[in-house]
């Protein structure tokens, strides 16, 4: 037997091949697993080597410790080998017709006798006759199974004294051999289950049948090429019915309840926990549990053939039958008696593994960080691997599970993060927007600087000039009326180009502590608003006091509350709010106009681009708007809709400033 522990384990994980589906967690009847950053890590302190994870794993995952290695060593030397075989090998290697080959393979593979285990059961059996017959006897559990005497040991530690006191068929083998024919003789068990891997240090090693069919196939042994053989002795009879359900009552020649007390049967990993608590809340009482932790030994995780249980048992009993017809009752009778005064008691330690229950509160955060607050909140899905969100989240308390491993809460974080992602998109897209018309109006600005500053010196000289021709010459002469043109188109050509430094400039802002609510509330004032279009003013901020250049930003709402007067010649609503976020305040100016053609969005800052008639504005009025917003370091965009089929009609300006 090895000494198995964190650093050596007996069920373990094959690092990155779990893909975490929480199979393994659903089907292990302890939990004896966590969750560690996705992979289900075994933890092996808690584990009662059932196996389940291993047969349960589509991917692999889950394996356990190879003996391979070891036996092949066992084989190269000089001592006596002897192969025990459990009875259920006749379920395991089906394609093998007769048992005889079965023997003559094991010797080709190198070992020198190969006894059946089930004889062992056959003394096993007895034992537990006298102890069911005792009048005085307690109830009792059968402790033939290696899994189930490590889930009392370890979970319910209490009914350790309930365990019956005697050794498993492969350990009676085990002192039978020794007595039979030397200490020295070194001893492999084989068989279905990986937790006698861990069982005792009666044997030298211990091979499951899928390690051995490996074995098989790595020396090229196959069933045409072998000597038949029978196995060794001693012989065995009823005792290889143990693999199967009900299989110590069958030896027994019992199929139902005897004595005082009766024998209730339990296998796989639900039914088994299911009798043992109902044992423990005293609902079974004077009555004996045969337990067995798989479905029958025949289903075992050393077992390389999975499913087929009606086959596997059908092979279990033509092999005993056949067996049985054969017997030299007199001969077994005799054997019997020649080992009936061996030792076959046992003792168990208990080794409690249980963790501390959760208290409510740490559960209620738990199922409250995940969304669960009301009852039909707890979906009880399964999908973590837990019955319940309650258990699941008693879990997550203890350390065993993660949050993540909840189905819905992960959808539902899933569609959360789509949705941020949605929205950090638009506003990448609108912020690529915003920087493409930036950079176009920076360049703009440039080229309006440059060309305002070459007009300036010829329009002054003409205006210069053609007011003092103005002056010289008498109102009434024929020149007069041309002179006050030209005098006045220059000063028109002077408004655009006072217009395009505005839009282009970089001087300093002046900046004043002003009251923003009373200072959009003077705009309504610095503008005619006709009758039929109405004005609607809301805000939300805390601090009311922000620094803004007044008369420029005044300037620039102003401009904005204009142009929504004359996108609404039918009437309308005018809509101004004021809110806050993060150190900053944001202006909206809404109108229910006829809206800005998608096309012309980008265009509107544009210096000279107007969507007005002829003479009716210059196209400068909204390229000053964003040169000042720009002076004060804020944002500007805008949004707006000119098709009714998609909504209501209007535009949306929208100003960010710092405070």
């Amino acid at each position: 037997m090895h000494n198995f522990s964190n650093d050596n384990p007996l069920v373990y994980t094959v690092k990155g091949l779990c893909r975490v589906c929480y199979t393994c967690v659903r089907e292990c009847p302890v939990k004896a697993i966590k969750i560690i950053s996705g992979q289900a890590e075994i933890i092996t302190e808690r584990c009662i080597a059932c196996g389940n994870c291993v047969i349960v794993c589509s991917q692999g995952a889950k394996t356990y410790y190879s003996s391979i290695e070891k036996v092949e060593d066992i084989l190269l030397n000089n001592k006596q080998k002897i192969l025990c075989v459990a009875p259920s090998f006749a379920a395991e290697f089906t394609e093998i017709e007769n048992y005889r080959i079965f023997v003559g393979m094991a010797k080709e593979l190198g070992f020198d006798l190969v006894t059946e285990v089930s004889f062992g059961a056959d003394l096993v059996a007895q034992a537990y006759k006298n102890v069911f017959e005792n009048e005085s006897t307690k109830t009792i559990i059968t402790s033939d199974c290696p899994a189930i005497v490590n889930y009392i040991k370890q979970y319910h530690p209490n009914l350790v004294e309930f365990l019956a006191p005697i050794v498993s068929p492969a350990i009676a083998i085990a002192k039978v051999l020794k007595k039979k024919y030397n200490n020295d003789a070194q001893l492999v068990f084989v068989g279905p289950c990986v937790a006698k891997k861990a069982e005792s240090e009666s044997f030298d090693e211990n091979l499951t049948f899928s390690e051995l069919r490996l074995m098989f196939e790595k020396h090229n042994i196959i069933p045409d090429r072998v000597t038949a053989a029978d196995f060794d002795k001693p012989i065995s009879g009823k005792g290889a019915f143990f693999p199967v359900n009900h299989g110590l009552l069958k030896s027994l020649n019992k199929t139902e309840g005897f004595g005082k007390g009766e024998v209730i049967t339990a296998e796989g990993k639900t039914k088994f926990r299911e009798a043992i608590q109902e044992f423990e809340n005293g609902v079974l009482k004077n009555q004996h549990l045969e337990l067995l932790c798989c479905d029958g030994c025949i289903e075992g995780p050393g077992m390389s053939v999975k499913g087929q249980k009606l086959v596997k048992r059908m092979k279990i009993s033509e092999y005993v039958n056949n067996k049985l017809n054969k017997l030299d009752n007199e001969e077994w009778e005799k054997e019997k008696e020649q080992y009936s005064k061996l030792d076959l008691t046992r003792e168990f330690c208990t080794n409690d593994q249980r963790l501390p229950q959760p208290n409510e509160y740490e559960i209620n955060n738990i199922l409250i960080s995940m969304g669960k607050v009301k009852d039909k909140d707890m979906l009880n899905c399964g999908a973590c691997g837990y019955e319940t969100c309650k258990a699941y989240a008693s879990a997550v308390v203890e350390g065993l599970a993660e949050t993540e491993m909840c189905l819905p809460y992960a959808i539902e974080k899933l569609h959360k993060s789509n949705e941020e992602l949605h929205q950090s998109n638009m506003q990448l897209s609108d912020t690529k927007v915003a920087l493409k018309q930036s950079e176009k109006l920076a360049s703009m600005g440039q080229l309006s600087a440059g060309i305002a500053h070459e007009l300036n010196n010829p329009l002054g000289i003409i205006t210069l000039y053609s007011s003092i021709l103005k002056d010289e010459l008498n109102n009434k002469s024929e020149l007069f009326e041309d002179i006050e043109i030209i005098n006045e188109q220059a000063e028109r050509c002077k408004t655009i180009v006072e217009g395009l430094l505005n839009f282009a400039r970089k001087n300093k802002v002046t900046l004043k502590e002003t009251n923003i609510v009373e200072f959009i509330e003077k705009s309504f004032k610095s503008f005619v608003k006709p009758d039929d279009i109405q004005i609607e003013f809301n805000y939300d901020i805390k601090c009311q006091l922000v620094k803004l250049d007044v008369e420029q930003m005044m300037q620039a709402i102003t401009n904005i509350e204009k142009n929504a007067v004359e996108a609404m010649p039918n009437g309308g609503l005018i809509a101004i709010s004021i809110n806050e976020v993060k150190g900053s305040f944001i202006i909206k100016i809404s109108d229910t106009g006829a809206g800005i053609a998608k096309e012309n969005l980008e265009k509107i800052f544009t210096p000279f681009f107007t969507t007005k008639g002829v003479n009716k504005g210059t196209g400068l009025g909204l390229p000053l708007v964003y040169g000042i917003v720009k002076m004060h370091k804020g944002k500007i965009n805008v949004q707006s809709n000119n098709q009714p089929d998609n909504g209501s009609t209007g535009t949306t300006f929208t100003i960010t400033l710092p405070k």
